[in-house]
């Protein structure tokens, strides 16, 4: 299929999705659509096995097409279908069980820091900068970011990251947890992909899809309802042909020839 808004370069069994919307990268309503369409098709993509996210040029993205709103402002519906599709990318995102990176090269603002933080992974450029500036706008951030920023900073930083609608630079978001590594601006994709090959390479992906669908799914769930999901997928992989070769390669001292299956 054509994409009208990304380009994607597949490798090793790792899909690039390099956000192509010139000038910023911005998410428009279209490109929010095709992003939902592309990562439904990654998820059923056997020779996708990891997936990295960053933008072309200066900008990870900049966030909603603000030019958008303006025929929409004066209609409540208007407002709560462009929340929920920016909502509903998120979610599709941050619920797929195969790992995603965020390589985040440039801006990541309102929109698009949030779509990175649905992402399972975040690598930030030196040059980046990360932000939800929405209230600048007598608006909030709607595509999950007081949730998820909450769940990652806590409270005080995220009241303190959205009410004073600041930027942060790449050394304050590792500092935050916001981003796991920092990297150099000509290193970040050479970084964002051995991280990719370490999740996946050697390993099966039928336990590597588990592994993220019980850490993502537990955090938004009790522990006990967690627990029981480990317990259900732990048992489920005793039926596979992987888990047996994983096993049997241990035990011969030598390395496993995963079927992911």
């Amino acid at each position: 299929m054509n994409w009208k808004y990304v380009t994607l370069k597949k490798e090793h069994f790792i899909t690039t999705v390099i956000l192509n919307n010139p000038p910023v990268n911005t998410l428009s309503s279209p490109c929010i659509a095709e992003l939902r369409s592309l990562f439904r098709e990654l998820a059923a993509d056997d020779d996708t096995r990891a997936i990295i996210i960053t933008g072309e040029g200066r900008f990870f993205a900049a966030g909603a097409d603000i030019k958008e709103f303006v025929s929409k402002l004066g209609d409540e519906k208007q407002g709560l279908a462009l929340a929920e599709g920016g909502q509903a990318l998120c979610n599709e995102v941050e619920a797929l069980k195969k790992p995603v990176i965020a390589a985040i090269n440039g801006p990541a603002l309102g929109g698009g820091f949030e779509l990175a933080l649905s992402c399972h992974f975040r690598i930030v450029s030196d040059q980046a900068t990360v932000g939800l500036p929405e209230l600048k706008l007598g608006l909030i951030p709607a595509f999950g970011g007081t949730q998820r920023l909450r769940k990652i900073t806590g409270t005080a930083a995220a009241l303190d990251l959205i009410l004073t609608s600041r930027t942060l630079s790449a050394h304050e978001a590792v500092e935050l947890k916001i981003a796991q590594l920092a990297e150099k601006e000509e290193e970040l994709m050479n970084t964002a992909t051995a991280v990719a090959m370490s999740f996946v390479e050697g390993k099966s992906m039928t336990s590597v899809m588990r592994a993220v669908e019980c850490i993502i799914q537990g955090s938004n769930e009790s522990m006990e309802r967690g627990l029981e999901r480990e317990r259900k997928r732990f048992a489920e992989l005793f039926l596979s042909s992987d888990a047996k070769e994983g096993i049997h390669a241990f035990v011969e001292k030598r390395k496993p020839d995963f079927y992911h299956s």
